[in-house]
C-alpha cells in the first residue's frame, strides 16, 4: 500500500546533520509517510558513511551530483505518496508537522500545498512568520521551500526547474505553482525547523547573484509581471500586512533599471535594515 506522505531529503555532503533531521522525522506522530534520501553525488566519506548505514525503512537513491533542483526532482519522482514533502538534510520538522500539515489539506481543498512558520535555529533563534501572497511572492520569495504538496499540485508544475543550480529554485517553483492558480494554506506554527547559517547560500547570494537569478525569474514568468497582472493580483492578495506595494513596486523598478552589481548592493542594504536584521544586531548586542 502506498504512503500518505513521501518525504524527500537531497544530501550532498551534509551527512553531519542528517541523522538529526532522520530523528525530527521518526518523531511525528502522523506516521503514514516514507523517507526517501538522495545522495547527490556526496563525496566526504563521513557523509558516505552515514549514507551507507541507513535504515532499511530509508530508501536511498544515489545519483551522479546534478544540484539540488536535479536531487529533489529525482526523489521526488520516485515517490509513492498522494502528499510530497522537500527537507534539506540539516533541518527539522516538529513532531506535529504532518499531522496538521495534512489536516489543513483537508480543510482547505482548493489549496495546493501547506506551509507553517519557521521556528529559527543554530546562528539565529526565534520564529519566523510566513504568509502567502503570490502578488508578494513576485517580489520576494516568502514562503519556505518545505512544501506538504498534493502531488497533483507538483506533476502540474513540472517539479523544479534543473538549470538553476545557483540558487532560487524554490522561489521560481513557488512562483510556478501560483501561476497555475495552485495556492497555499498557512498553518499558524512554527512547526518548520530551520537552521540557520549566517554564511550559508541564500546570504552570497542576496549579496553577489539575486539581481541575476531574480531576472530569469521574471523572464520565466513575464506574463505574470506586466502592469495589469500586477495589478490584478494586488487587488486580488494584497500584501497580507507584510510590504508596502510601493517599496516592493519600487524594487521591480529599480531592478529595471541598475546595473545587477548596483541592484545587488542595495538589496543587500535593505536586508541589513529590515527587522530581522535589526533584531540580529540587538541580540548580538546584549
Amino acid at each position: 500500500m502506498s504512503p500518505t506522505v513521501s518525504i524527500v531529503i537531497p544530501c550532498y555532503n551534509s551527512g553531519a546533520e542528517l541523522p538529526e533531521t532522520l530523528a525530527s522525522l521518526d518523531a511525528q506522530t502522523c506516521r503514514d509517510f516514507e523517507v526517501i534520501v538522495v545522495d547527490d553525488g556526496s563525496t566526504d566519506p563521513r557523509t558516505r558513511a552515514v549514507l551507507d548505514a541507513l535504515p532499511p525503512s530509508v530508501i536511498l537513491v544515489r545519483q551522479e551530483n546534478r544540484g539540488l533542483p536535479a536531487a529533489r526532482n529525482a526523489g521526488l519522482g520516485a515517490a509513492r505518496g498522494r502528499y510530497l514533502l522537500p527537507l534539506d538534510a540539516d533541518d527539522l520538522l516538529d513532531p506535529a508537522f504532518l499531522a496538521k500539515g495534512l489536516a489543513a489539506l483537508d480543510t482547505f481543498p482548493d489549496a495546493g500545498f501547506a506551509f507553517a512558520h519557521l521556528g529559527l535555529f543554530g546562528e539565529r533563534q526565534g520564529v519566523l512568520v510566513k504568509r502567502y501572497s503570490l502578488f508578494v511572492q513576485l517580489f520576494l520569495n516568502q514562503l519556505p521551500y518545505a512544501l506538504l504538496m498534493r502531488r497533483s499540485a507538483w506533476e502540474q508544475a513540472g517539479g523544479y526547474d534543473e538549470a538553476m543550480r545557483a540558487g532560487y529554485e524554490d522561489w521560481e517553483f513557488n512562483i510556478r505553482l501560483g501561476g497555475l492558480g495552485l495556492h497555499g494554506i498557512e498553518v499558524p506554527e512554527p512547526l518548520f525547523r530551520y537552521r540557520v547559517r549566517r554564511s550559508g547560500m541564500l546570504q552570497s547570494l542576496s549579496r553577489t547573484r539575486h539581481a541575476q537569478l531574480w531576472r530569469f525569474i521574471r523572464d520565466k514568468h513575464a506574463a505574470l509581471y506586466r502592469p495589469m497582472a500586477l495589478w490584478r493580483l494586488w487587488r486580488r492578495w494584497g500584501t497580507g500586512n507584510s510590504y508596502p506595494a510601493a517599496l516592493l513596486l519600487g524594487l521591480l523598478v529599480a531592478h529595471s533599471l541598475l546595473p545587477a552589481a548596483w541592484f545587488n548592493r542595495l538589496y543587500a542594504r535593505l536586508q541589513g535594515l529590515s527587522a530581522a536584521a535589526r533584531a540580529d544586531r540587538a541580540a548580538e548586542g546584549a
